[in-house]
């Protein structure tokens, strides 16, 4: 895959404009009319390497999200549509792959080596950090993938089991987490430089890389107890990784995106701006994506205490409808809440062709354009769509369902929108790594050794840290655009709100159960691999995970139970296409260690039901 690097130098010498911290990213190389391997820096190969592996890692985690629960589409709305009710498509699985190893991966060694040769300490710290979560990525998708051979220079390399990767990950962070302890040299370029995750802030990057020690060293909790070093699950490793991680919310380490439609785009054939969410790329910006009647009902009744969640009107979308009757729908301020579509039980709409995406006309209002008579009341879900100021030049970043009515004199400017969700705008913080997710993982490990209160106040903090992190952005939002503050989707939480939901709406410590810890963390981290990670390992059960179920349409759907039969459950992504094309072979050579591969197919991971094969992680293999 060393093969690579001649395509993306090219690419990656065109940039010109940084993110957040950096001055540029290319700027410096010898001879920036001929871009070599030789030619590019440590500091500016950093930028463009964290940019390929967030875009990767988030493409990843919505597409993991769509069918996990929590989010769908409007009926037969394409690829993502389809995975939401468990009929997985090969289309979803080549994007996080491509931008991993095509943007990122190829740059890492050469970036390492300069670093490591240089003594710049901090630079390789990093390097060695990104490498292990960029491929555990990879193992937490696919499975088994090219790694020691993965960078080298035989373009068809051989593969690894689950096992090698997993631990050569977490051998590649302690590595790092090492490197960033040293001492640099203050005449070399100093990490800002390079780095927009972080901000070039050591500490904070060791703390990110412990939180992300945790949450590997977590995953084995299949593998039975012993030392992380040996593949077992590791109680201690991952209390004391955390005590090392992140402390506050000062401490996470958060992309802060932008709506500043900058002149640096991408290089892989997407041309889109560098500082937006890469949600907002695949997501927020496009159209029919609702939340679920499982994500409602646990952010506007968590575990039937009859409390709402304060953070149920920031994730929940909002359609704004001033003519709007009173209904199970929630009225504010002339807006309408979203309902969430029921996936699960045998009133779903999608067993009847939908739900179907509203419209919007003059005199019609908000509307279903159908003749069926079971989906005209569709209009009670509202799509999660956004727009931009920067990017899209609109007048602010909500929606407006129809071009015409653009606030001209005598209209309405909040005519036809839709304020999207938190998580999905063009300005979207992205979470790589929380203090709330650092509780939740407390929370759990604690509650499973037996110390209820210790898990109850980890609990509770993971919350709330939740809900404070997220109330920073909102304030931001509103003070770009005080407009904004019109929409109840913008404004920030009132403490009142949070203080007597922590009292009265997540239970004590005298009812904590595991299910209120991993459902609470879902709420936390929304769009991330780690909830797909977390109901593997907790093999879907719906008593850890509230209002889980396996879609209804699944189980009526021929095309669906080819590929999870009825009985199992979505486990893992088949490889991408490149792989079947170009490295078939040793795909197929692998299969001799996964249990589960049927050997007597040309190609075992071609099987209709290769989703259903555990990794290695996610299953009792040595």
């Amino acid at each position: 895959m060393k093969l690579l690097k001649s395509i993306i130098l090219c690419g990656i010498c065109m940039m010109a404009l940084a993110l957040t911290s950096c001055d540029s990213w290319l700027d410096v190389n010898t001879d920036p009319e001929n871009p070599s391997s030789a030619s590019a820096t440590y500091e500016n190969r950093l930028a463009h390497i964290e940019f390929y592996t967030n875009s990767g890692t988030q493409f990843a985690a919505w597409r993991s999200t769509m069918s996990m629960g929590d989010w769908t589409r409007n009926y037969n709305g394409s690829t993502y549509w389809h995975m939401s009710y468990w009929n997985p498509q090969q289309s979803a699985v080549t994007t996080a792959y491509q931008w991993w190893f095509v943007g990122a991966a190829c740059n890492i060694e050469d970036m390492y080596e300069k670093a490591m040769a240089d003594e710049a300490w901090h630079y390789a710290g990093v390097a060695r950090v990104i490498y292990a979560y960029g491929f555990m990525l990879m193992t937490d998708l696919h499975g088994e993938m090219p790694f020691t051979e993965a960078l080298g220079e035989d373009a068809t390399p051989s593969y690894d089991n689950g096992k090698t990767i997993y631990l050569g990950c977490l051998k590649a962070l302690d590595e790092g987490l090492e490197l960033l302890s040293k001492s640099q040299n203050p005449a070399l370029p100093a990490l800002s430089v390079g780095d927009w995750w972080c901000g070039g802030n050591v500490q904070k990057w060791i703390k990110f890389g412990n939180l992300l020690k945790a949450r590997w060293i977590n995953k084995l909790i299949k593998k039975g107890a012993g030392s992380y070093l040996d593949g077992k699950y590791d109680t201690q490793a991952i209390l004391d990784a955390l005590a090392k991680g992140p402390q506050s919310n000062a401490d996470n380490a958060i992309i802060n995106h932008t709506d500043d439609n900058g002149t640096t785009h991408d290089v892989l054939g997407w041309d889109e701006p560098v500082d937006y969410s890469p949600l907002y790329s695949v997501s927020g910006m496009n159209s029919g994506y609702m939340a679920t009647k499982m994500l409602y009902d646990n952010l506007t009744n968590f575990g039937g205490y009859g409390v709402e969640d304060p953070r149920a009107d920031k994730i929940l979308p909002w359609a704004y409808s001033p003519n709007a009757a009173e209904g199970e729908y929630k009225l504010k301020d002339g807006w309408r809440r979203t309902l969430g579509v029921d996936m699960v039980s045998q009133a779903s709409p999608s067993l009847v062709n939908g739900p179907i995406r509203a419209s919007y006309s003059a005199d019609k209002k908000w509307y279903v354009d159908t003749d069926l008579p079971e989906r005209l009341g569709d209009t009670v879900y509202v799509e999660a769509t956004s727009s931009s100021k920067g990017y899209a030049a609109n007048r602010d970043i909500l929606y407006r369902r129809s071009n015409v009515l653009t606030g001209a004199a005598g209209e309405d400017v909040l005519t036809a929108a839709e304020s999207g969700t938190y998580y999905t705008r063009v300005s979207s913080p992205t979470y790589l790594g929380t203090y709330a997710e650092a509780c939740l993982i407390k929370a759990e490990v604690l509650f499973n050794s037996g110390d209820k209160n210790g898990a109850f106040a980890a609990y509770k903090e993971g919350i709330k840290s939740s809900m404070e992190q997220m109330n920073i952005k909102l304030n931001l939002w509103c003070n770009e655009d005080a407009g904004l503050k019109a929409c109840p989707s913008f404004t920030p939480m009132e403490q009142a709100d949070i203080d007597n939901f922590l009292a009265n709406g997540i239970g004590s410590a005298a009812d904590l159960t595991l299910g209120h810890i991993l459902t609470q963390k879902r709420i936390a981290l929304n769009f991330s691999v780690e909830i797909w990670n977390d109901m593997r390992r907790y093999d879907f059960n719906p008593e850890l995970f509230f209002g889980w179920g396996i879609p209804a349409l699944h189980d009526v759907n021929a095309t669906a139970l080819k590929g999870i039969p009825a009985g199992k459950d979505f486990r893992r992504w088949r490889q991408c296409s490149h792989e079947f094309n170009y490295n078939a072979a040793n795909l197929q050579e692998i299969g001799h260690q996964v249990p589960g591969a049927n050997m007597s197919l040309a190609q075992w991971n071609q099987a209709d039901d290769a989703w259903t094969i555990n990794v290695w992680w996610d299953s009792n293999q040595e």
